[in-house]
């Protein structure tokens, strides 16, 4: 296929849902350019199922793609294929690597953060009951961020001090409009941190996972445990992972909901719950539209009979597939509470689905059940079309999220 025929994705993301629809149209499989850089996206929904659980495709750029030393150079999102750790690793290393965090999200310890999270987001509806009457407030940076970073910080051990500081880089890691020496002087700010992080913890342990990792990585020397750089890389995608995506998540529900009043009804009228919130949230507008990168091990015959080639990246579109009519039907473009099957691949699939989905719910569900309990008559304070799009290929949500707080009361 010629160069001339590669969809250019928009770095700024300024319309998702057209591109959406231009790469659906354009079959299961198609090649675009991704800040420079050729893969093949990939938004049919039963062809990425079967890529995400394939042998034959890998997340280790290091072993498997020929690009990878060049791009690392050059590319912009160079951090997403470069780290070390459970994200881009392949076979047995991922599921070493999995394993030594997996016991921080089982189901008793993620209810067992119930309580906390359901104290942090009291403590922030009282902040935000405590606002005068009728203010616009910025809901996404007041609301929906403060949440997801006190959990992943009470979890991991991070202090006040490291999340503010971890939080514009982080930002910055899911930006896709920095350059390649933009995003480099991030990442090496970002090391530095962790590197900070890490110093601090080794010097007076706590009962908190980022302890715990440290713990794997000084007591397990017999090639089990994580090595430095595995270690480091794990605590950024903890961090990282960890409070994105929920954002994202409380804010498309909240625009969802209040952009259309029949949806809200349905959960007034008791024909809906918070649950079929978070799920059809996740399907309608996952937190992650396009996921960098995967890799091709083997030459992948598609069903329109081009191939993915051996060493071909591939990017997994998690924002096209949610969408796909021959998975939910005529109304897929369309938030539905009362839809049967919300199936959806909002985090993953195979392998590497997310740890985290379990807490990454109940922060969601918790977060939603008390705003609209506390303000009922909650308002966008613009229209829904001035709602701007984060500046990402990457995360889905909006650069902010005004709103006017009406009490029940009020």
């Amino acid at each position: 296929m010629s160069e001339q025929r590669k969809l250019v994705l928009d770095p700024t993301a300024r319309d998702h849902h057209a591109e959406y629809r231009a790469l659906r149209a354009r079959g299961p499989a198609t090649r675009v350019d991704v800040l420079g850089l050729t893969a093949w996206s990939v938004g049919d929904p039963r062809l990425l199922r079967q890529l995400l659980t394939s042998e034959q495709v890998s997340k280790d750029g290091r072993a498997h793609w020929p690009a990878y030393a060049e791009t690392l150079a050059t590319w912009p999102l160079a951090l997403w294929i470069a780290v070390d750790n459970m994200f881009t690793a392949y076979g047995g290393d991922h599921r070493r690597l999995r394993r030594m965090v997996a016991p921080a999200f089982t189901a008793r310890r993620v209810q067992a953060l119930r309580p906390d999270v359901e104290a942090i987001v009291g403590s922030l509806l009282d902040e935000l009951a405590a606002r005068p009457a009728g203010e616009v407030v910025d809901l996404r940076e007041e609301f929906a961020y403060p949440l997801p970073i006190a959990v992943i910080g009470r979890l991991m051990g991070v202090g006040d001090d490291h999340g503010k500081g971890f939080r514009a880089m982080v930002d910055a890691v899911f930006a896709t409009t920095l350059t390649a020496e933009e995003a480099a002087a991030n990442t090496a700010g970002l090391y530095e941190s962790l590197d900070r992080l890490i110093a601090a913890k080794r010097a007076a342990p706590g009962d908190d996972l980022t302890s715990l990792l440290i713990t794997a990585r000084d007591e397990e020397g017999d090639g089990r445990g994580f090595t430095d750089g595995e270690l480091r890389d794990t605590l950024l995608l903890m961090i990282s992972a960890g409070y994105e995506t929920t954002v994202n998540v409380i804010d498309q529900a909240v625009t969802a909901l209040l952009t259309d009043p029949e949806q809200l009804g349905h959960l007034r009228a008791g024909r809906a719950g918070w649950g079929d919130v978070v799920e059809e949230t996740l399907r309608y507008e996952p937190a992650v539209k396009h996921l960098p990168l995967r890799f091709a091990l083997a030459d992948i015959p598609l069903p329109d009979g081009q191939t993915i080639a051996r060493g071909d990246a591939i990017l997994a579109s998690f924002g096209v597939a949610s969408r796909d009519p021959g998975w939910h039907g005529a109304t897929a473009d369309r938030f539905d509470l009362t839809r049967q099957v919300k199936d959806h691949m909002a985090f993953g699939h195979g392998a590497h689905f997310c740890l985290g989905a379990p807490l990454a719910r109940l922060e969601v569900g918790t977060a939603l059940s008390g705003l609209f309990d506390r303000f009922p008559g909650l308002e966008l304070a613009v229209p829904a079309e001035e709602l701007l799009p984060l500046p990402s290929l990457i995360s889905n949500g909006h650069q902010a999220l005004p709103v006017r707080l009406r009490p029940a009361d009020g």
